[in-house]
């Protein structure tokens, strides 16, 4: 039977299939392939497939795919994961720099723990107001790799979140391609909790690397905390996110928290 090596890996309880690539080996132009690979039950299981493939300018290239088989711009979790994988593998070393459909991500491995440096974040707006069955709610929105948006709360285990955050997620303000939503807690003035509803996942998942790093980044805006914020999100995982504030944005954008092997296995291609 032909079959595909993988990796499972988390990075703060959200987890992917990892695939070395470089051969091009990988059915990448079939959806419904990555959807059964990301299928509880029927597939491995996860919350998003990730590919190791060649690459001219970088060490090499990471592709990311979403349980319902889209490929979106970059995950932050996933891309840990994907950095301490090609440390293991040989694809790159330790101090490394992989592209991504958002841009050149580096990363530096240590162990089990991965400092990213981010993309320049972008599409900012702070103190926006969106209209949800019938009632004004204050947001804040960034590009941290992909969009997020993001609001401030008392308790954010409270919060009452599928609704709300697949009404923000599916809300014609961010139509076509729709947003990440997360809820975020002040706990002191260096940390926040976090909570966030994943586009392409469609639900909830215990951590979210682009959106603990979108909450910092619109935390540190609002004057709520100051860099390096400590996040911790579902998982009870905490990601420190740093940066520097220039005024119009931030620039030297990092993240560091855990990536962790689960186990390998081979899943047939038919």
């Amino acid at each position: 039977m032909d079959t595909i090596p993988f990796w499972k890996m988390h990075g703060a309880g959200n987890d992917f299939v990892l695939v070395d690539d470089r051969d091009r080996g990988f059915p990448d132009d079939d959806p419904a392939f990555i959807q059964r690979l990301a299928m509880p039950k029927y597939g491995i299981g996860c919350e998003g497939v990730i590919l190791i493939q060649p690459s001219d300018t970088a060490d090499f290239r990471m592709r990311f795919y979403n349980p319902d088989g889209t490929e979106v711009e970059m995950c932050g979790n996933g891309a840990r994961c994907v950095a301490r994988l090609a440390s293991e593998i040989g694809a790159a070393r330790p101090e490394m720099r992989f592209s991504t459909v958002a841009g050149d991500i580096g990363a530096t491995v240590d162990g089990d723990q991965v400092t990213l440096r981010m993309t320049k974040p972008f599409d900012w707006r702070l103190n926006g107001q969106l209209e949800i069955d019938g009632n004004q709610h204050p947001y804040h929105q960034v590009n941290s790799g992909v969009p997020h948006v993001v609001m401030q709360v008392d308790d954010v285990d409270a919060i009452d979140l599928l609704p709300l955050g697949a009404s923000v997620r599916y809300h014609p303000h961010f139509a076509p391609a729709g947003t990440n939503f997360n809820v975020i807690q002040v706990t002191q003035k260096d940390a926040l909790k976090v909570r966030t509803y994943e586009r392409g996942v469609e639900n909830e998942t215990l951590a979210c690397g682009t959106g603990m790093v979108a909450c910092g980044l619109i935390a540190g805006k609002l004057g709520l905390v100051h860099a390096p914020v400590h996040i911790t999100c579902a998982s009870g995982d905490v990601i420190e996110v740093n940066y520097d504030d220039d005024g119009e944005g931030a620039t030297n954008v990092t993240m560091r928290g855990p990536a962790l092997h689960v186990f390998q296995g081979e899943f047939p291609r038919d």
